[in-house]
């Protein structure tokens, strides 16, 4: 049974029958993460091969005996190099954090996943710090899109090895985390599903910070059910599968300003056709033109609430460790340095 972009509960239905094992999933998450050709080297900064058998092999013995603790039993995940794991260094994708000693115990969201019977096959890589939406990142190289390898194009950021895990069949679900896009993002450029729970819902505790306020974590995995039974593990809640609602009962609404502009001609024709096939399937498709999006800028001086608190977690260690940081993200971060307290009063004001 081949794992590449299998929805959670088909390849549950495969390790109940068994037409596979988690032994054999986990194996082909990690040939193809050590592929040569492949882009295992770029999508990962750490793979956990001997960890990850073990794991499989103690849940295929669990399942011999009826014991499945979640729908992620069993399942190769892989962990966005932000969250803990004990006896793991967290790079946060930078070579500043090299030197850091190994986590003394997990994230909370890595306890759970274990918890769950998950299978932690590795660390993804990401834009340095998690600050961009690109997905590059100058120090360990950037995986490049599944859709258009030949030109190298992005993977969006900043959980750029979260994306590329899923859609390349490394994993059969990915964690990240969301501040401005960081899912979201790499989930759609990918062609895989994402999901950024409300800030502050998944405990933080164990995470390295972008910015406190702002700061979230969600799935990426191939299907929105798939995204809804994880977010139930990582949320500590018994997993409901959802029904779906008729696409009839969709209302769309698509903004026509700001958000549109400068499209490239062929984003753009994706984008129509996209909403042509929405409205045929039975979606209602709706224009709507806003002021709010016109006050994104405004809201965002100096990098705004992120910025802030970005500069305010990283001013300790700036300039000491200056020549290990991309100078993009530094230069992203010292932004906040000049956003003044009346400023951040505003950005919290308007993004009320």
């Amino acid at each position: 049974m081949d794992l590449k972009m299998k929805p959670v509960l088909e390849l549950q239905a495969g390790l109940w029958s068994g037409k596979t094992t988690s032994r054999e999933l986990t194996e082909q998450a990690l040939a193809r993460i050590k592929d040569p050709d492949g882009e295992g080297s770029r999508a990962f900064l750490a793979v956990h091969e001997e960890s990850a058998l073990v794991a499989a092999d103690a849940s295929d013995r669990l399942r011999a005996q009826g014991v499945v603790p979640s729908p992620l039993a069993g399942l190769p995940v892989s962990l966005k190099d932000l969250f803990d794991e004990q006896g793991q260094q967290t790079l946060a994708g930078s070579k500043s954090l090299e030197g850091s000693a190994p986590a003394t115990k997990d994230s909370i969201v890595t306890a759970r996943l274990r918890a769950a019977g998950a299978v932690l096959v590795g660390r993804t890589n990401l834009t340095e710090f998690a600050y961009s939406g690109l997905g590059l990142n100058g120090h360990y190289d950037t995986p490049r899109n599944p859709w258009d390898r030949e030109t190298g194009r992005i993977p969006g950021g900043s959980s750029s090895g979260a994306g590329v895990s899923v859609a390349d069949g490394m994993c059969a679900v990915a964690i990240g985390t969301d501040t401005g896009g960081s899912v979201r993002i790499p989930s759609a450029l990918n062609g895989v599903t994402g999901f950024k729970t409300s800030t502050g819902r998944i405990p933080l505790d164990g995470v390295y910070p972008l910015s406190s306020t702002l700061d979230s974590v969600g799935p990426l995995a191939p299907t929105v059910t798939c995204c809804i039974v994880t977010d139930a593990i990582l949320d500590d809640r018994a997993p409901i599968v959802p029904r779906a609602l008729p696409i009839e009962n969709l209302r769309f609404g698509i903004p026509q300003n700001y958000v549109l502009n400068d499209l490239d001609h062929h984003v753009a024709s994706t984008f129509e056709g996209t909403l042509e096939a929405l409205s045929r399937a039975g979606a209602t498709i709706t224009e709507v033109n806003s002021s709010m999006y016109e006050e994104i800028p405004a809201a965002m001086p100096n990098g705004g609430i992120l910025g802030a608190e970005a500069f305010t977690h990283h001013r300790p260690r700036m300039d000491e460790f200056k020549d290990s940081y991309d100078p993009r993200v530094w230069i992203r971060i010292r932004r906040g340095e000049n956003l003044s307290a009346a400023d951040l009063i505003d950005c919290h004001r308007i993004r009320a």
